[in-house]
């Protein structure tokens, strides 16, 4: 029963400074990044463009953009933050 307690707390011990390097990620785009109002830029420049539905900033380096179609097409496309291009 001890063995197993400990191993428990083990395990609980190792998990907790991967838990706290996930933290550390930036919560903001990097002071390199692109405006983005140049990724907007691009996203209305793409082909059959209507409207921009939804942005949010992923902590792993990206703009995930939603936007829609004039044949009311719903497009998903991840743009790397630095470089302003997709992934």
């Amino acid at each position: 029963m001890l063995r197993k307690t400990c191993a428990g707390l083990t395990i609980l011990l190792l998990a907790i400074p991967a838990a706290a390097l996930a933290q550390d990620r930036p919560r903001i785009p990097p002071d390199n990044a692109k405006k983005l109002s140049e990724i907007v830029a691009k996203v209305e420049q793409r082909q059959d463009f209507h409207y921009v539905d939804d942005i949010e900033w992923s902590e792993e380096g990206y703009y995930d953009v939603t936007y829609y179609t004039t044949d009311k097409a719903k497009v998903e496309i991840k743009y790397n933050a630095v470089s302003g291009e997709p992934q």
